[in-house]
């Protein structure tokens, strides 16, 4: 049985190099603003977890989050993406198609 409902992880990491991390497209204040959001939305505290995460290893997207147990990864640039993101995917379980992540190479 899982303790949370839903678990989503921001990328907030910050890079020392000029390499693209999430951290520098202000990805704290997103979680923040996610975090309060989903507060207000959600009266049951086990429905969702809001966490930051170091590096995801997918920082060229960037910024980054995913949410488990579904495993779907995300970009965002503003409010109304991290907005679609909570309406769509947290509360109705439907993907946000235009703010997917490509796959993975294959290894």
């Amino acid at each position: 049985m899982r303790y949370y409902q839903q678990h989503v992880f921001f990328c907030t990491n910050l890079r020392d190099s000029v390499r693209q991390s999430c951290q520098r497209c202000d990805a704290q204040a997103a979680r923040n603003y996610v975090k309060q959001r989903c507060k207000a939305v959600f009266s049951d505290p086990r429905a969702i977890r809001i966490n930051s995460a170091g590096c995801l290893n997918r920082c060229q997207h960037g910024p980054v989050l995913v949410i488990y147990p579904q495993g779907i990864w995300y970009r965002y640039d503003n409010q109304n993406d991290l907005d679609d993101i909570i309406d769509q995917h947290l509360q109705k379980g439907e993907i946000v198609e235009r703010l997917l992540l490509p796959a993975p190479p294959a290894l």
